[in-house]
């Protein structure tokens, strides 16, 4: 399975509560901070939620 690279490119503060649970359901605490994860669709639908504050990367 295809494996991608996320990292959190924009703040999280004064986001709706919904699109801080996401960016914590990807493991994402931090500005700047990057975690990999399996391609599946129910991870690429909490990315495609906030793909505003991230950048996305295909390994």
């Amino acid at each position: 399975m295809k494996r991608i690279k996320v990292t959190q490119v924009k703040s999280g503060i004064d986001r709706p509560a919904r699109q801080k649970r996401s960016l914590e359901a990807l493991g994402l605490h931090k500005m700047h901070q990057t975690v990999e994860h399996e391609a599946t669709p129910q991870v690429l639908g909490i990315v495609n939620a906030v793909k505003h504050l991230l950048k996305v990367e295909e390994l």
